[in-house]
């Protein structure tokens, strides 16, 4: 059974979806789609920092006279250089930036966990050789930290705050993903922040949006195509292509669609 790209993938059970070069993928009626590559978000996608950085974000509040929760209102999937242009633009460089982030996994490495599911998954992708990414507002040192600290795959490649002109929710750093991974089209990305989504979907990607850090209408809100719990509501598959070619079918577990 071959299935149109305007035929919806959940009016389908157990279908095989066919290309012109005769690609076989075995397709669950819970399944999303096929992608060539995907682009994770960092923190709330594949860690919990929630505590480190609500810590972090007291102290510069306490340094700068301002309530704590002005800032944290604002600052979740948003660079540290665009919250100091804000409350002060001396201070942001990436220099001084990156000095202060680097010091976060260090101090409060014992407050951040791994998203459940996070670990296998990053390791499954690994082991199947699917093209994947991290796209962070994060700084280099601070990302690397909690990647060594929590244990988890480090990406070959990695767009973080510094690559980028503007951060989210402008589109660049999804787009340079994008292109590090060779690929045009057909990635997913896996966000938690509304700015996040809005870039993936202005960057052309399907967005799939965990509530792992905002209430779910806010998720939808932003654009997300889907809405799940965490990164253990997704099951892969690999489905080969020819010419050493292949794309990953995903598919969301019964019951784990918000």
């Amino acid at each position: 059974m071959t299935i149109h790209d305007n035929m919806p993938l959940s009016h389908h059970n157990s279908a095989l979806i066919l290309d012109n070069e005769k690609a076989i993928c075995n397709i669950h009626a819970t399944s999303i789609g096929t992608f060539s590559g995907i682009l994770f978000d960092m923190d709330g996608t594949l860690i919990d920092s929630t505590n480190a950085i609500v810590k972090f974000w007291t102290s510069v509040g306490e340094k700068y006279n301002i309530d704590p929760r002005t800032i944290l209102a604002t600052s979740h999937g948003r660079r540290s250089i665009d919250v100091f242009k804000e409350i002060d633009p001396s201070n942001a460089n990436w220099e001084y930036v990156s000095k202060m982030e680097s010091q976060i996994p260090l101090k409060y490495g014992e407050d951040a966990i791994p998203i459940p599911g996070s670990q296998s998954l990053l390791a499954q992708v690994s082991n199947l050789r699917i093209p994947w990414g991290i796209v962070t507002s994060g700084t280099k040192p601070l990302v690397s930290g909690w990647l060594d600290i929590l244990q988890l795959v480090h990406p070959s490649v990695l767009i973080t705050a510094e690559a980028v002109q503007d951060g989210k929710p402008n589109p660049a750093c999804y787009l340079l993903g994008q292109e590090k991974l060779g690929l045009n089209g057909k990635v997913l990305v896996v966000e938690d922040a509304p700015a996040g989504i809005k870039a993936g979907k202005k960057a052309g990607c399907k967005v799939l949006a965990l509530a792992t850090t905002h209430e779910t209408e806010a998720l939808w809100k932003a654009g997300a195509d889907w809405v799940v719990e965490d990164l253990q509501s997704l099951r892969m598959e690999v489905c080969e292509l020819g010419d050493g070619r292949r794309d990953v079918a995903i598919e969301i577990l019964e019951d784990r669609t918000l």
